[in-house]
């Protein structure tokens, strides 16, 4: 069929093999040659021209195209003008194909192209935006890399023959590796340490050799141990060598230089995020249930198990006081873990940064907890709950926070509390029983096991062992003490304690003297753990040892919890904070949420508006009432001891004697101490009269009780100027001695001055007489009232005296002793037995009132004699020096309020409001007492709205940035 000469043929036939192969001509059937379609139907098997054509057609001229084909004879006669043809053709096909692999080639080139700047697109966009970023690195390190001498570096750094010394032979290691696999492999299968290969090397290993080979085996095990430690310490070395250069490099672009560099705002770690909420929450007094249950890592053990010792090599700084065998961690220390440029350590209420690089900082930082430990311990205790929140900073310390509790005691002994033990349990528990917190239980390698405590403890709190991890203290000492180092073995593998744990560690934390550095100590334990045999017979795992592995894992664990377990919580607080609000609203739908904090603000600003309202008093007023208040105060002085014994004298110049020298030594002993002390009062009584004016202007009686204290201290604190009173005594000396009254009225103001001073006084007697005699007539028969036994004598003495008045107008002020027998007598003529005393009682009564009324009418006749006292007339009716006497005092006493007030409003006043705003900063910065005035639900639940809101808030900043560090 193929040498058919026609070649309408021979194109059918290679149209239908090409269609077959793959290439898809879309050629109807009806328009192909009638040999080519009868040869189609021929070998599809279809004798039915109209049906399609079978795939057997297909296969079969598809195996017939992979045959080897002859190239065909030239026509005879044609004088291989064929051949020529045919070459032709071949070169022009082949040229076609070569045109044909160049298009190809250079759209493979533009379409691989193009594939490869779309997938470097699409990486590019899947890399984080770090351009935010670019303010962590000064402006001055770009500079600084431009200026560093590449060179010199190179010249710096290693040779590669240094850093290949440091490499390990690998192929020793091979051959060790190989040896050990074959060792391990024959123990476990039951055959020698090496198996032969053939018959002769198995004989050969018979009788001696074999216990040769067996010792010779044993040598390579050790010494394939000891070049693998080795190599791990080498490595070990290594990578502290380039964590110590990273260290600096840190250092250099954390830091911030002074000179031409821009202070940016740092945003705070998430470490200190963390620390700051659970700072809030250690602070807060926790409602409805609401618990904190976010992790820390609490350090707990017996007392001298070295609790504190592994938390200073964890911070990498000696910063807790010590003690030999006392107790010296006394209440709980939170230490939040960071990494930072600079190693520096602070407090959380204190801005002062201790450079623990420096031995005095170091020394200072540590008097310092000591200090606040033993302040927080009341008197009669020996621990307390208080925290003390540090944080500690420094380059390559792991994040973390960490509370060291008190350790744990089994006995008390002297000088402690009866219940430290009990209380330190509590402490212990309290912190324990959180779900979430990772309990670092340190346990002493250097005692027996068995008189451990806190193991007992732990395994209560946490059975399960899902959160202890297990740390053996003193290891050095425990390999020297213990006969049986397998017993090591079996605490770090959790098999001598019933406690469970997620991880054992064995650590070495110094020698046991208070002055080893913390480097000293490093070099100690990579030391000991070197040499031990506790790492060469292979009881200790090379990750279970030393404290920067022990770090590492508890920094591991925290995270791990803290990321689990923080989102749950911030739900927690949110649906505690709805219950606050909904009560709050409830309750008090018109108020302000106003804390404790701002309603001591709010009431600081009432209580100064009053004291500077006290400024605002008038001259006039404050004169006024001074006066008044200083005459109450001595007015008594005044009529009983000056003005009645000069009165009774019976001439004017005894008068005036009488009553100049009694006015000098008034003023010179009393007179000035009593015009103070008037004047303080009247100042207490004026601040607490304002304050009171304020509370009934629709002020909120929640401060009632801190106002009365700031006042009661204030005054308390208020000490008046003492050496005004030299200058007061001065004037009133000058006021008494002047007797010349310039004008009538004057006068006239002296005489209604005595007048109402003796009215007064007279009503007074009046009121003590009728008291001593009982009620009269009237009042016994229309109140129904009787006399006693006693005032039935005072009556009848009463009457028997007022007849020896009437019969003596000018009788003297003292009853002679013949005028009381003759008393007597008259009246137990009538039946009525009394005593002498009260007769003389009686008559001093009698007589007062007798001389008031004589001095009342001697001062309205006095009403008309200011003429005769400005010439000097000398009239024995008109003599008026008692009138001289009142105006000297009443003007004594204008003076004095005078001077009084003049002090209060330009010193006094001022010196008080002075000490209020000290009561009031004192009382600010004490919380306890601010808590003792300022009480109540509406402040409690101000307070916790407050507490739960900064709480959430913190939480959820402080998951953003967990999220975003993820």
């Amino acid at each position: 069929m193929l040498r058919v000469g026609n070649k309408a043929a021979c194109l059918a036939c290679r149209n239908l093999v090409s269609t077959n192969m793959g290439v898809r001509f879309r050629v109807p059937l009806q328009k192909l040659h009638p040999l080519s379609r009868a040869i189609h139907h021929r070998y599809s098997g279809n004798t039915n021209p109209q049906r399609p054509p079978h795939r057997t057609a297909a296969r079969y001229f598809t195996s017939m195209s992979r045959l080897p084909m002859r190239p065909p004879k030239p026509p005879p006669g044609s004088g291989g003008r064929g051949h020529q043809q045919q070459r032709n053709f071949w070169v022009a096909s082949l040229a076609a194909r070569l045109l044909k692999l160049r298009y190809i080639l250079l759209g493979s080139a533009v379409g691989g192209g193009y594939t490869a700047k779309k997938t470097y697109d699409e990486w590019k966009e899947m890399l984080p935006d770090f351009s935010e970023y670019n303010w962590v690195i000064p402006d001055f390190v770009w500079e600084l890399s431009e200026q560093i001498d590449l060179d010199k570096l190179a010249k710096a750094l290693p040779e590669i023959e240094e850093i290949a010394k440091l490499l390990p032979d690998f192929d020793k290691i091979g051959e060790n590796f190989t040896f050990l696999k074959s060792l391990l492999s024959s123990e476990t299968s039951g055959d020698p340490p090496l198996k032969a290969t053939d018959s002769s090397t198995a004989a050969a290993q018979e009788g001696s050799d074999k216990q040769y080979k067996k010792s010779s085996d044993k040598e390579r095990v050790d010494l394939l141990q000891e070049e693998l430690l080795r190599t791990q310490l080498k490595y070990q070395r290594m990578l502290e060598r380039l964590e110590k250069e990273n260290k600096e490099l840190r250092k250099v672009v954390l830091q911030k230089d002074d000179k031409g560099i821009h202070q940016r705002k740092v945003k705070k770690s998430l470490i200190d995020l963390y620390s700051e909420v659970l700072d809030i929450l250690s602070d807060y007094d926790a409602n409805y249930n609401t618990q904190d249950h976010l992790p820390r890592v609490v350090v707990v053990g017996d007392q001298s198990a070295g609790k504190t010792s592994v938390l200073e090599m964890i911070a990498q700084a000696r910063i807790f006081p010590r003690g030999s065998g006392e107790m010296m961690t006394r209440s709980p220390v939170k230490v939040t873990l960071s990494e930072g440029p600079h190693h520096v350590a602070m407090f959380k209420d204190s801005g002062r940064e201790f450079d623990l690089s420096k031995e005095e900082d170091l020394a200072a930082l540590r008097h310092e907890i000591e200090l606040r430990m033993r302040k927080s311990v009341k008197a009669g205790q020996t621990v307390s709950c208080e925290t003390i929140s540090l944080s500690v900073k420094g380059p390559g310390i792991q994040r973390m926070v960490l509370v060291d509790l008190p350790g744990v005691i089994s006995t008390v002994t002297a000088g402690m509390a009866s219940d430290t033990k009990e209380t330190i349990f509590s402490i212990s528990k309290a912190y324990m029983q959180n779900p979430n917190a990772i309990i670092l239980c340190i346990q002493d390698g250097s005692v027996d096991a068995e008189r451990s405590i806190v193991t007992d403890l732990v395994s209560q709190m946490d059975p399960q062992g899902k959160r202890t991890i297990f740390v053996l203290t003193k290891v050095d000492l425990a390999e020297k003490n213990l006969a049986s180092p397998n017993r090591i073995q079996q605490i770090v593998e959790g098999k001598l304690f019933p406690m469970k744990a997620l991880g054992y560690f064995a650590v070495v934390t110094g020698k046991g003297s208070s002055g080893e550095s913390i480097d000293s100590i490093k070099d100690y334990e990579e030391e000991f753990f070197q040499n031990s045999r506790l790492l060469k017979d292979g009881m200790l795992k090379a990750h279970q040892v030393t404290t920067k592995n022990l770090s590492l894992a508890v920094s591991d664990c925290f995270w791990k919890m803290v990321r689990e377990s923080v989102e749950q919580q911030a739900d927690v607080f949110k649906a505690s904070r709805f219950n606050l609000e909904t009560e709050w609203k409830n309750n008090y739908p018109r108020l302000r949420e106003l804390d404790r904090n701002e309603l001591f603000e709010k009431a600081k600003n009432e209580i100064l508006d009053e004291v500077i309202s006290l400024s605002q008093v008038t001259p006039q007023h404050w004169e006024a009432i001074l006066q008044k208040k200083l005459w109450e105060r001595v007015s008594t002085h005044v009529i009983e001891n000056i003005y009645l014994p000069a009165a009774q004298t019976m001439d004017s110049g005894t008068f005036n004697t009488t009553v100049d020298i009694k006015l000098k030594q008034w003023t010179d002993k009393q007179l000035p101490h009593k015009a103070l002390e008037v004047a303080w009062e009247t100042l207490q009584e004026e601040f607490a009269r304002f304050m009171a004016e304020y509370k009934g202007k629709d002020q909120d009686d929640i401060f009632d009780k801190l106002k009365e204290a700031v006042k009661d201290e204030s005054i308390k604190r208020h000490k008046w100027n003492e050496r005004a009173m030299d200058s007061l005594r001065v004037i009133q000396h000058n006021a008494l001695e002047d007797r010349s009254i310039t004008d009538k009225p004057q006068w006239d103001a002296a005489i209604q001055f005595m007048e109402e001073t003796l009215q007064s006084r007279l009503k007074d007697t009046e009121s003590v007489i009728r008291d001593m005699v009982g009620p009269g007539w009237r009042q016994r028969w229309l109140n129904w009232m009787n006399r006693t036994p006693d005032q039935h004598i005072r009556n009848e003495t009463k009457n028997e005296l007022e007849r020896l008045l009437k019969l003596h107008d000018e009788h003297t002020a003292y009853l002679a002793n013949d005028e009381v027998t003759t008393v007597r007598k008259n009246l137990e003529g009538r039946g009525v037995e009394v005593d002498p005393v009260l007769i003389k009682d009686t008559w001093h009564q009698l007589y007062r009132r007798h001389f008031l009324q004589k001095a009342l009418s001697h001062c309205n006749l006095c009403k008309r004699g200011f003429y005769y006292y400005q010439r000097h007339f000398v009239d024995s009716e008109l003599e008026c020096n008692d009138v001289v006497l009142f105006w000297r005092i009443q003007r004594m006493l204008v003076i004095t309020a005078n001077t009084l007030r003049q002090q209060l409003t330009n010193t006094e006043v001022r010196r008080l409001e002075k000490n209020v705003k000290e009561v009031l900063d004192d009382f600010g910065e004490d919380m306890e007492k601010k808590t003792h005035l300022i009480t109540g639900r509406r402040v409690q639940l101000a307070e916790d709205l407050k507490k739960v809101r900064e709480i959430q808030e913190k939480l959820e900043a402080f998951i953003e940035a967990l999220h975003k560090e993820k």
